[in-house]
């Protein structure tokens, strides 16, 4: 059973601060052909089953939750029995996605993510790095055995992501970049939350003081 990450393009919008766009999110499954992790929850639970197929879902760990990461959460975990891992910095967004504490079902996630915690699938560990900037809640996931970084929405090709908008801020966003993504190994690909791939040495030459 070899380790693998498999991938999809989900199409749907992003919605905050009264504004709506039309967007295309990366799906990322980390494991092998018994189990799997699922790494964000964007707009179709269909597109997300279609590349776990019949394998055993452990967890659904969202790098942050603007809508378009995590809309799908409550319904995948209903699909799927994983619980949600949510860093809980990230509420107030959640919040946005979801409703409030009113609405429980589709309100509450499983368990909190913090900077250091180990998620282990298919004989590997997922370890989870606390990025804020993009959101307040940002995590990526470094993947030591396979060369590579889930950076959702923290960093892509071409530099850091968006900050124009509530709950972000450059400055904290281009620190944690330099003092959690930075210190990896600079042949680390960097798996992004939309768009293609990249490597951590090329982002650091384009974000050098």
């Amino acid at each position: 059973m070899t380790l693998r990450v498999d991938h999809a393009v989900s199409s749907g919008t992003f919605s905050l601060d009264g504004e709506t766009f039309d967007v295309d999110n990366n799906i990322w499954v980390v494991g092998d052909d018994t189990e799997c992790v699922v790494i964000d929850a964007p707009h179709s639970v269909a597109d997300i089953l279609a590349v776990v197929g019949d394998r055993k879902v452990r967890a659904i760990v969202l790098t942050h939750a603007h809508d378009d990461h995590c809309r799908v959460a409550p319904a995948l975990r209903e699909a799927t029995s994983a619980p949600i891992l949510l860093h809980p910095a990230d509420r107030p967004l959640w919040e946005l996605a979801h409703g409030g504490p009113d609405d429980v079902s589709a309100y509450l996630w499983d368990v909190d993510l913090s900077d250091g915690m180990e998620i282990n699938v298919a004989g590997t560990t997922l370890h989870v790095l606390h990025t804020p900037g993009h959101a307040p809640g940002a995590v990526c996931l470094s993947a030591p055995d396979l060369g590579c970084v889930f950076t959702g929405d923290t960093l892509f090709h071409g530099g850091p992501g968006a900050t124009g908008r509530s709950f972000s801020d450059r400055p904290t966003l281009e620190a944690s970049i330099r003092a959690q993504l930075f210190e990896l190994p600079a042949g680390t690909v960097v798996h992004t939350g939309h768009g293609e791939d990249t490597t951590i040495g090329a982002e650091a030459q384009r974000l050098r003081p």
